[in-house]
């Protein structure tokens, strides 16, 4: 294995690819037998995999050093040259589907290659291309923007993830500066992030209209690989979020408020979860690598050999530093096999739960890093986090090696956290669905629309007067909803699945680990709902599925004293 500082990054030759992939193409169309064309789909999938390796990691060197002229110029040109590739694709997907052999290359490489193929083929065609480079250089032009935030803060200079500490700070007006602060960052760049997402819905709208849709609500879901579920399903679901976890969410609200001796909760008190301080873990970025370690190693030999490929090979970045890309992220060096993790660690419990969080999605990568074909290396975007969110729960057992005697703060505050995200996850996608089945809306209707929904699923939130927020502006901070379109609900999907695994954790340890290794095992092979049926969950969308978990959780956030931690 090839550890990450010594990967050789090359810029891939087009021209070379191109006739490559084209001869594959041809050839295809020749082959006289499903042999020949297996032989050829593993061919085009190994030139894909190059590409992808390369693109991975000119981009992962960008986020890590967004200041590093050489790697911008080569996300720039991946920018420019990715939806050529897309193109050839398209090309090739199209003659799998119309293949007449198309029974004997189902019974060798699955159904789910050719039902993600052909919605594939109806979200791309070559008059879009342009639209697509122009899309992709906004995305690296939001990155970068959020990346050059150095925000003076007493006396310091800080980026949007190092001002976290402060914004948790027990002192109340300290709270306040740090948050106002952070979003200050956000109202002082408003009109330039409102002109980055405003061309954004303008290009994706125009992208739909060419492919024929109707807006980019539908086109959005096919881009996502959604096979088995619809817009509509995901309304329903919002629903059963409305009536059963905004009021629950609400009573969690009110208890912190009380925990923290309050009258009234602002949004600046809404991260502080007690008055003696957050849970945060007792030691610094080596340190918590150290004892995840020992974490994986005790949790399973499976866990134990993938932590340690990875520590082995420099596949984590985790420390916040200036230049550096916000939020976190794993993606994937698909030629060497190797999950990677990026990060922003700034000495919170967050710390802890994104490594844990970023190490189920690397869990999963490294499982199924043997599968045939690249598209199996992960699944559709729900099902992926999954992973993530279930192993935040799954290493529960192990959370005293990270916060020592704060253990307890930090299982009530992640289990009741992990419950009030989900209303806010919702209020992003429906967010989303107005703004796109409203394009021509300005970016002051956005943000007022943005505020009503706030009021609906957030109700307990009080922005204390401050202007931008009280315009609608927080969401801005959400960089899924300018890169990612429809992707965050995902995360609210996931989390009812992981919260299954909690329950079912809690009584048959070894019962939920192997339904949990099988989906990880499993990659991407098949659609959202039919991995749910392969790790024995139910499916979010069914009535009654929220439900379910509820009891369990407030049981056990109930039996918590949390006015003593």
């Amino acid at each position: 294995m090839t550890r990450f500082s010594e990967m050789v990054y090359t810029r891939p030759d087009m021209t070379r690819l191109t006739e490559e992939m084209r001869q594959v193409i041809k050839e295809f169309d020749r082959a006289e037998t499903a042999d020949a064309q297996i032989r050829l789909i593993d061919a085009f999938d190994r030139l894909s995999r190059a590409f992808d390796t390369q693109r991975s990691l000119a981009s992962v060197r960008n986020t890590i050093d967004t200041r590093d002229e050489f790697y911008e110029k080569e996300v720039g040109f991946f920018d420019e040259v990715t939806p050529s590739f897309e193109e050839l694709s398209v090309t090739f997907g199209a003659q799998m589907i119309h293949s007449p052999f198309r029974a004997e290359l189902e019974e060798v490489f699955g159904k789910q290659i050719f039902a993600l193929t052909e919605l594939k083929l109806k979200t791309f065609r070559p008059e879009i291309m342009d639209d697509l480079v122009r899309l992709n250089k906004l995305e690296t032009e939001h990155t970068k923007l959020i990346a050059s935030a150095q925000i003076e803060f007493e006396g310091g200079v800080y980026t949007l993830a190092q001002l976290a500490p402060f914004m948790q700070d027990t002192c109340r007006e300290r709270r306040r500066r740090a948050g106002e602060a952070f979003f200050g960052f956000f109202e002082a760049h408003e009109e330039e992030m409102d002109g980055i997402y405003d061309r954004m819905v303008q290009i994706r709208t125009a992208i739909a209209r060419k492919l024929g849709y109707e807006n980019f609500v539908q086109l959005g879901y096919d881009m996502l690989g959604r096979t088995d579920y619809t817009a509509d399903d995901v309304r329903k679901y919002r629903d059963q979020v409305f009536r059963v976890l905004v009021p629950l969410c609400a009573g969690l609200i009110d208890r912190q408020r009380r925990r923290l001796g309050l009258d009234h909760l602002f949004w600046y008190d809404e991260p502080l979860n007690y008055t003696t301080g957050n849970a945060v873990p007792q030691g610094d970025a080596d340190w918590i690598l150290e004892r995840a370690g020992t974490m994986y190693r005790e949790l399973s030999p499976e866990t134990d050999e993938f932590f340690r490929f990875m520590r082995g090979n420099e596949l984590f970045d985790v420390l916040s530093k200036k230049g550096k890309a916000g939020g976190g992220y794993c993606t994937s060096f698909v030629d060497y096999k190797a999950p990677f993790i990026f990060a922003n660690f700034n000495g919170t419990q967050g710390d802890v739960e994104v490594m844990t969080h970023e190490a189920g999605h690397a869990f999963q990568g490294y499982e199924s890093r043997h599968m045939r074909l690249m598209a199996y290396g992960f699944p559709t975007l729900e099902a992926c986090e999954i992973h993530s969110m279930s192993m935040e729960f799954f290493t529960w057992p192990w959370m005293e090696l990270f916060f020592e005697h704060q253990t307890e703060k930090f299982k009530f505050a992640h289990l009741a956290g992990s419950l009030t995200f989900i209303p806010y996850g919702v209020t992003v996608d429906e967010f989303q669905h107005w703004v796109y089945e409203n394009p021509e809306a300005t970016p002051a209707e956005r943000k007022l629309k943005w505020r009503e929904l706030e009021k609906k699923y957030l109700p307990h939130r009080d922005y204390d007067g401050f202007d931008y927020l009280e315009r609608g502006g927080y969401w801005m901070r959400q960089h899924h909803i300018f890169g990612a379109p429809f992707y965050y609900i995902d995360y609210t999907l996931a989390q009812v699945c992981a919260m299954q695994f909690w329950v079912k954790n809690r009584k048959n340890h070894e019962e939920a680990w192997n339904d949990y290794l099988r989906l990880c095992r499993a990659g991407g092979s098949r659609p959202f709902l039919e991995l749910l049926e392969l790790a024995n969950l139910r499916n979010p969308f069914t009535e009654g599925t929220i439900a379910s978990v509820v009891p369990a959780l407030k049981e056990y956030l109930n039996g918590v004293d949390d006015r003593a931690l």
